[in-house]
């Protein structure tokens, strides 16, 4: 595993994680709950800034690495899927949008290797839906983490709740997409 700046990154999205769970386990006396949200707000949109900044350094600093392929998806599933867990438990989304985004991530992962198994990876590469997809999550989690109204007029709550909708509607339509993709082959292996 080389470690460089862009793994380096990808590992610090893997460590956020646990800290970003126990924001909400600390005792109450440590943090009020408007602490909380918004360190959990901070935390994630970090993780999402070096979800982009790991990649466009690995190209540019040249240190892409098969590890750093491998991780960076991983890291950045891991951290979608235990914000959506968190969302359900403080009741700021439901499990039906959650299961639904991780239920997607988990099968395309597994048609992705699947299909790198048999040679036809590339068939199934990201493409502009997934890229749409997870732009509205980024944006949707931390709305819905803050969850506090901002003024008289920014309900981030509202908001994210519209985006977190989008981006399930979003994930179906590129699952399809990728599973349509991947039929030929399926159809073949029979």
């Amino acid at each position: 595993m080389p470690l460089n700046v862009p793994n380096l990154l990808t590992w610090l999205r893997v460590i956020a994680i646990p800290l970003l769970l126990a924001l909400y386990y600390v005792p109450a006396g440590w943090m009020t709950m408007h602490e909380r949200n918004l360190a959990a707000t901070v935390l994630f949109t970090a993780a999402a800034i070096t979800d982009w900044l790991d990649g466009y350094l690995a190209r540019r600093l040249n240190q892409q690495s098969a590890f750093g392929a491998f991780l960076d998806p991983v890291a950045d599933k891991l951290m979608v899927a235990a914000a959506l867990m968190l969302l359900v438990e403080l009741d700021r989304t439901n499990a039906f949008v959650a299961a639904i985004i991780v239920g997607r991530e988990i099968a395309i992962s597994a048609l992705r290797e699947w299909m790198a198994k048999v040679g036809e990876a590339k068939s199934v590469a990201v493409n502009f839906l997934g890229k749409l997809k997870t732009t509205f999550q980024m944006i949707a989690i931390p709305l819905l983490l803050y969850g506090e109204p901002i003024g008289a007029w920014f309900d981030p709550q509202r908001v994210g709740t519209w985006l977190i909708y989008l981006a399930a509607a979003l994930t179906l339509a590129s699952m399809v997409y990728y599973l349509k993709l991947a039929s030929p082959r399926a159809f073949r292996e029979g």
